[in-house]
């Protein structure tokens, strides 16, 4: 029986300007509507829409379409969105098949709309030359240990184990210190709380003793890791307190949610009179003093401190450092620390050198009270930052004030407070062990900040808290709420979904030379005998279809599903 040809829709979006501002989409469809086994080709404002998602399953079943090309922005944001609707339509979602002309073709060559136009097309035609080619797949099946493992127990990670363990969800809690609370646990006084960073970790440690599935291990940090999403079998080194002998477990868990906190900015050797001048410490140095004092005078290294110069920024938007992000929460941190001061010790007089505040939300009341109370601000920009000297007894603070036209000033500080900001926890172990991907910023970095923003795009392990950016508490909470109920939604079903687009091993190419081991970032790649020969095979519950494997093989016993030879030339023939 002769094989039907196919029969393809194809849509091209205007993505709201995004692309038919430099490509000329009605030139597009026309360029490829003559295609042999194109069907169907409509232009669309936003492919994305519900609207339009309602119209592309009519025309699937209204022509029997045998797939569908989507040409519209990164498939990072919607190659999901398409293939449920190829699903809706009774279609096999590996069918469907995407083109990137937004990010390839729109925005690489806004300079030139004629030049982006043509590209759009080859890309358009390279896709539709891949989908002659697309077969139906099915999902590989993976059972789901219903368990999550949360690495790290400050105020993150134990909301994120409370939230778990309220869904019956079985929790392994891991902390390398002896207790838990994190940083949280050692500030005093909160923000728009009447309680202690002290007082709001017990109150959470209370909650989580009252949830049996909750196992927690303090002293205890994970050391290897094994499996995939549904099925991760996580080594862990527990020190014993007492004897402080290490013992090792294992522990098998179907997601990881990772809150592993954030370390304090650590200024360098004279940066802004740090470690020259006794009179110059940091905000979590100077947030002790305040908090561990009783008397009614301030008294720092048995002198009284009456004046106090804050400067903002310190370790943050550098110009000249690698830390060119805002760290968040120091302005209204340091706010907080100096209302605090004024109305614990008497003659206090706060300084605030900052950078332009940014005390954000309800934030600007403690702004308010600060300047009632009369607290003086200075602004200054990157190229003009204070200067601290030290003149004989007298630590000096100069900056060029921009709220008074550059005008020079100058305080004399009993106290020196440098806010420092937020960086990546300089102890990495556990992210390498996970291959976490980081950002520009060095914290671990989401799939995308807005669709998916606590997921990796390592499968099964989610992110939450200042392990993922500078947060304050409120925001920690939110992406541990976040990230909790995403881990519980992997392994709710008891059962998984992994894409079938993984590498396959010809046995009769094969004969094991190990290049394609030593490729595989994932340790997807297994050394086997099989009929009495030594070959590779693919662990697919493991492989991600990168393709690491593939060029490295001499053989050419390694090919990928859905990315074939075949398909990949057609792809090139078409594109030149």
């Amino acid at each position: 029986m002769e094989k039907k040809p196919k029969k393809i829709g194809v849509y091209i979006c205007h993505c709201g300007g995004n692309i038919s501002d430099y490509v000329d989409v009605e030139k597009v469809r026309q360029a490829v509507e003559g295609d042999e086994i194109v069907f169907l080709s409509k232009t669309t404002m936003f492919a994305c829409s519900d609207a339009n998602q309602r119209d592309m399953v009519e025309d699937i079943k209204a022509n029997d379409l045998d797939g569908v090309v989507v040409a519209s922005c990164s498939p990072k944001l919607h190659l999901t969105t398409f293939r449920n609707v190829s699903e809706r339509a009774n279609l096999n979602k590996y069918t469907y098949v995407h083109a990137n002309i937004r990010e390839q073709a729109s925005w690489a060559h806004s300079d030139n709309k004629m030049g982006a136009t043509e590209k759009a097309i080859h890309l358009v035609k390279a896709a539709i030359a891949k989908s002659r080619y697309a077969e139906a797949l099915e999902s590989n099946k993976v059972k789901a240990v219903k368990a999550v493992a949360v690495i790290g127990a400050g105020v993150a990670g134990l909301k994120a184990a409370i939230s778990l363990a309220e869904k019956d969800t079985e929790v392994i809690l891991i902390e390398r210190e002896a207790e838990v609370g994190g940083r949280v646990a050692q500030w005093g006084s909160l923000f728009s709380s009447q309680e202690t960073g002290r007082e709001m970790i017990d109150r959470l440690s209370a909650q989580l003793k009252l949830h049996k599935n909750i196992n927690l291990l303090t002293n205890s940090e994970v050391v290897g890791n094994k499996g995939s999403v549904g099925n991760i079998a996580l080594k862990i080194r527990r020190k014993d307190p007492e004897t402080g002998a290490e013992v090792m477990t294992e522990m098998t868990v179907g997601s990881v949610l990772m809150a592993t906190g954030f370390d304090y900015y650590k200024p360098q050797q004279a940066e802004f009179g740090y470690g020259v001048s006794d009179r110059v410490i940091t905000m979590p140095e100077f947030k002790k003093v305040i908090d561990t004092q009783t008397s009614k005078k301030l008294m720092y290294n048995g002198r009284e401190v009456k004046n106090i110069a804050y400067i903002y920024c310190v370790g943050s938007r550098q110009t000249d450092g690698e830390n060119t992000y805002c760290s968040r929460n120091c302005c209204t941190s340091t706010i907080h620390a100096a209302v605090t001061a004024r109305q614990k010790f008497s003659n206090i007089q706060n300084y605030h050198f900052n950078r332009g505040l940014r005390t954000y939300g309800k934030q600007e009341i403690l702004y308010a009270d600060s300047l009632r109370q009369g607290d003086i601000y200075f602004q200054s920009y990157e190229d003009g930052l204070p200067v601290v000297s030290v003149e004989g007894k007298k630590t000096i603070v100069k900056v060029n004030d921009v709220l008074t036209a550059n005008r020079e000033i100058e305080v004399e500080a009993d106290l020196v407070v440098l806010v420092t900001g937020m960086v990546p926890q300089t102890d990495n172990s556990v992210g390498s062990l996970f291959k976490l991907p980081k950002g520009r910023d060095k914290f671990y970095n989401e799939v995308h900040m807005k669709l998916r923003p606590v997921e990796t795009v390592i499968d099964g392990i989610t992110i939450a808290g200042a392990c993922q950016g500078p947060k304050n508490i409120a925001e920690s909470v939110n992406s541990a709420l976040s990230a909790a109920t995403k881990s519980y939604s992997i392994i709710s079903k008891g059962e998984l979904e992994s894409q079938p687009l993984v590498a396959t091993i010809d046995p009769s190419k094969c004969s094991w030379c190990g290049a394609c081991e030593k490729a595989c970032p994932f340790d997807a790649i297994l050394k086997v005998d099989k009929d009495g020969k030594t070959i590779a095979e693919i662990n697919n519950t493991v492989c991600k279809g990168c393709g690491m494997c593939a060029p490295v093989c001499e053989p050419d016993a390694v090919n990928l599903i859905a990315c074939s030879s075949a398909e990949i030339m057609s792809m090139i023939d078409a594109l030149v």
